[in-house]
């Protein structure tokens, strides 16, 4: 499902028009964007927290060349999914 189709979903279901759900999923994803960028989690009970992780610097290589290359520290975006969210994508 891409956001197109995700917004068509959330239209179908709600009754709101699809410029609406646009709007909605637009101002979700941002709420969480903005959230993680000033370091906050987003905790949704049943279905999953979305986080920032701090990743360390570590060696690499260059496929090409085989040469060894250093990837800095970063910070990167996580989801970890709810139990409710897990159990019921496995069907318990």
């Amino acid at each position: 499902m891409n956001k197109t189709e995700l917004i068509a979903a959330i239209s179908n279901e709600t009754g709101f028009s699809k410029k609406n759900s646009e709007k909605a999923v637009a101002a979700f994803i941002d709420s969480v964007v903005g959230a993680l960028r000033k370091g906050d989690k987003v905790q949704l009970i049943g279905f999953g927290t979305f986080e920032v992780r701090k990743r360390s610097a570590r060696t690499g290589r260059n496929p090409r060349t085989n040469a060894p290359i250093r990837i800095p520290a970063c910070k990167v975006p996580a989801f970890k999914a709810g139990k409710l969210f897990k159990d019921i994508v496995n069907k318990k």
